[in-house]
């Protein structure tokens, strides 16, 4: 027989033409191309078929539990049955002629509901309830006509048939519904969120001094000030005015020489001598040409230094050493005679804290019983809140009727500063507006610029 011939095909060269299959699950396999040229070459042939089947298995589970295995708990996956129940037969489900058997196996495999061609009551989207009152506005809007009270059409060129709704608002429907005496709700932020919501301002437990504050908002006036006051009010409110204009001239004196004492002292310090200290003057000597002074230059001397022996440094040494150790048995000794006075101590300690806690408690009382006639002529934060002014007139411009009486003060005022007062409102100082200084212009020319 005539020798046939064989054809060897080497392994390697099986493996080359041989290509993978098609991915079944994600995207198609290219891993037959060999070339390995450049990073996208290298992304693009990935066998990435072991993740996609875990990826696949994964969505399988949810298909069938709901979620996967990793995120249920133990007492979800898992039962422990001690007792046993016999109405476990009866709470499994029938055979139905009705039920098509892929209806019953989607409902055993799969917790996701199954597509049903034919409309159910669940199925079916419900429809938007719009109330009467939207819809009567909609055709309104729409210029339909609308049925009144019995089945009459209205007009909608009438007043209030328009698309303008005319009913009460909305804060009149609510109203009595808010009760500001309520617990407010605590909301519960989690973790992570405290800095997206912004943090409300907690009140102090100390009392405030609008609390504390009983002066009414409009003061009864003195009976002094009346037209036609008596003769006795008259005089002390007075006085009263006397006694607050003579403050205030003193206060003004007082700032006026403390102003002339710094002028002084800026004088004496443009002034000053070399080698005499601040404030003394040198009277100038005159000249005589009869009498020549004779210069000598002083010689000081200087004692000279001996150095130490060694018997002098040890006996230096020793001294040192006895005093420390004097020192240290009299504080010891005084130490000593302490420790039997501890007793002594002690009660005088507890006096002195009594003392100072009841000085303390009478300085809260003193500030109490002053905040309750207001903060008139206290000084609260920047500024002092201010005073009442006495108005008052003189008896040669008291007038005996209402007909030629003339008004003093001003009511503006007088309630402004009675809420500084009562601390309704913080004290300030009118700030009067500055004048700039107005900016000059100058021509410049550049043809007269000779550089």
């Amino acid at each position: 027989m005539a020798p046939t011939k064989t054809s060897k095909v080497s392994l390697t060269s099986k493996s080359s033409t041989q290509k993978h299959s098609a991915s079944g699950v994600g995207a198609p396999s290219q891993l037959a191309q060999s070339s390995r040229k450049g990073k996208k070459a290298w992304r693009k042939n990935i066998d990435i078929q072991p993740v996609e089947q875990g990826l696949e298995s994964l969505r399988s589970e949810e298909r069938v539990i709901g979620s996967t295995l990793q995120k249920q708990t133990d007492n979800q996956l898992f039962v422990v049955d001690t007792k046993g129940d016999d109405k476990v037969r009866k709470s499994l489900p029938r055979y139905s002629k009705a039920e098509l058997t892929s209806t019953k196996i989607l409902s055993q495999r799969s917790a996701i509901p199954a597509v049903f061609s034919r409309p159910t009551k669940d199925s079916i989207p419900s429809r938007s309830k719009v109330s009467r009152a939207d819809k009567e506005r909609l055709l309104r809007i729409a210029k339909r006509p609308r049925k009144g009270p019995f089945n009459a059409v209205m007009d909608h060129t009438e007043f209030g048939a328009g698309s303008a709704v005319i009913d009460v608002s909305a804060a009149v429907k609510h109203s009595g519904s808010y009760d500001p005496w309520a617990a407010e709700e605590v909301e519960e932020m989690a973790d992570g969120l405290e800095h997206t919501t912004k943090p409300k301002i907690k009140r102090p437990e100390s009392s405030h001094p609008r609390d504390v504050i009983e002066i009414p908002a409009v003061l009864e006036p003195h009976q002094g000030s009346s037209y036609n006051p008596p003769t006795a009010a008259h005089n002390e409110l007075i006085m009263e005015a006397c006694k607050v204009e003579r403050r205030r001239q003193d206060e003004a004196d007082r700032l006026a020489e403390v102003r002339r004492k710094v002028a002084d002292a800026r004088a004496i310090a443009t002034n000053v001598t070399e080698g005499l200290p601040l404030g003394m003057t040198l009277d100038e000597i005159p000249a005589d040409d009869s009498e020549p002074v004779a210069q000598h230059d002083a010689v000081v001397s200087k004692k000279p230094s001996a150095r130490k022996t060694k018997q002098q440094r040890a006996k230096a040494v020793r001294l040192r050493e006895e005093k420390q150790a004097l020192a240290e048995k009299a504080a010891r000794k005084k130490m000593l005679a302490t420790i039997t006075m501890a007793k002594s101590f002690r009660s005088t300690a507890e006096k002195v804290s009594q003392q100072q806690n009841q000085a303390r408690l009478a300085r809260q009382l003193a500030l109490k019983m002053k905040l309750r006639k207001g903060l008139a002529g206290q000084r609260l934060g920047k500024y002092k809140v201010p005073e009442n002014e006495i108005e008052v007139q003189i008896g040669e411009d008291l007038s005996e009727n209402l007909r030629t009486l003339k008004p003093e003060g001003n009511l503006f005022r007088d309630r402004f500063r009675s809420m500084q007062q009562r601390a309704l409102i913080e004290p300030r100082v009118p700030i009067l507006p500055t004048r700039r200084a107005k900016l000059k212009e100058f021509e410049k020319h550049a043809w007269k610029r000779f550089e």
